[in-house]
């Protein structure tokens, strides 16, 4: 990071010309960048703010980004090229787009037709039939995630570290209430046998609803992408477009729970579920906001949070059955006690919820800086 107290000498009244010292601190970005929003983006990184701006005789970063862009020597021929390949390329680009558009419906359609052909199995071709159906969502879902909107930047982000933890919270949305409603009764006396009906029951609703879910969530991350870069080419100032960004997070990520709200609504009649599903809801929200947070960059706290949202809902069942050993009767009092008054998803409601809700507000502080929304071009 740029030690600003060496940019304050540099930018003190005797300097002849206080912005050439920061163009030599950053002539690799000015230099590669495309257009001024990306060096004000990167300065900003770099802990430059409009203040700092202002020792540099510019009213804002974005005016000092200007003053940056416009010194940096630019060869007019290589910039034609440079632009060829964003150019319309006829049918081939749109097959791109028509596969970008198509391409998220397939989790949810091939999780539908798992589904289905559950329902017509039995035995050991039900058996089959699951492990295949996992196996083609999750190819599915790998295709989405590594393009367009939702695909994490190429660098060093972890983007392996969350994925047990969204494996077992998926896990807990199918089989975890059922097991807290059998255990607080005396349960499960066997393993699940695929059905809704059985000892240890199973709630498929939430994973129909959810893998649908993931187009609309790649549309919306795709809008709040192209409308936060159009905020930031509007903006005069950092605070301003912090400022002007802030809505449009809040506003898609609304946008996507409207959506999840209404493909639960259409799920629960054919899988004889809830119509309104709090936890889905809730899970849904914490899911969306930790791939928007990984997108830009920012995945320690997706991370974290999902691990702890993890934990506390493997504890829950877990302290029922500890409960059972002589002497600690009182380990489980308080998931019995909320699961008797608010029902068993009451857990993964108040898990997911309190982690959508810290992960929503550190998105606030963090996606709202312009520096947040500069990315590599994603693989096609």
């Amino acid at each position: 990071m740029t030690d600003l107290s060496e940019l304050d000498r540099g930018a003190a009244p005797g300097a002849a010309d206080p912005v050439k010292v920061l163009l030599h601190r950053h002539r690799e970005l000015c230099e590669r960048a495309v257009d001024p929003l990306e060096i004000a983006a990167g300065l900003e990184a770099h802990g430059i703010t409009d203040r700092t701006a202002a020792r540099f005789r510019h009213r804002d970063v974005f005016s000092l980004a200007e003053e940056l862009y416009a010194r940096v020597p630019r060869d007019a021929d290589a910039a034609g090229p440079a632009a060829t390949p964003d150019a319309p390329a006829g049918g081939g680009d749109g097959r791109r787009s028509v596969t970008a558009l198509l391409l998220p419906l397939l989790p949810g359609a091939l999780c539908a037709a798992s589904l289905a052909a559950l329902t017509r199995t039995h035995g050991q071709m039900r058996l089959y039939a699951a492990a295949a159906g996992v196996l083609a969502v999750a190819l599915a879902l790998r295709a989405v995630l590594r393009r367009g909107p939702l695909a994490v930047p190429d660098g060093p982000a972890p983007r392996q570290a969350t994925g047990p933890w969204i494996c077992w919270l998926l896990a807990y949305a199918v089989l975890g209430d059922g097991l807290l409603r059998t255990a607080i009764t005396g349960g499960p006396d066997g393993l699940p046998d695929g059905t809704a009906d059985g000892d240890w029951p199973l709630t498929l609703a939430p994973l129909l609803a959810l893998t649908l879910a993931v187009a609309p969530a790649t549309w919306t991350a795709g809008l709040h992408l192209t409308r936060a870069r159009r905020k930031l080419a509007t903006s005069r100032g950092l605070e301003d477009f912090a400022a002007s960004v802030r809505p449009v997070l809040l506003g898609a990520v609304a946008l996507f729970l409207g959506a999840l709200a209404a493909l639960v609504a259409l799920c629960a009649p054919l899988l004889d579920a809830e119509p309104v599903s709090p936890a889905v809801l809730a899970l849904g929200a914490l899911l969306f906001v930790a791939r928007l947070l990984t997108v830009h960059g920012f995945t320690r706290a997706p991370r974290v949070i999902l691990m702890f949202t993890a934990v506390a809902q493997l504890l829950a069942p877990a302290t029922v059955f500890a409960a059972r050993l002589p002497g600690c009767a009182a380990l489980g009092a308080p998931v019995e006690a909320l699961a008797t008054a608010w029902g068993p998803a009451a857990v993964p409601v108040l898990t997911c919820g309190a982690g959508a809700l810290t992960l929503l507000v550190h998105a606030s502080r963090t996606l709202t800086r312009a520096s947040a929304h500069l990315r590599p071009e994603q693989p096609r």
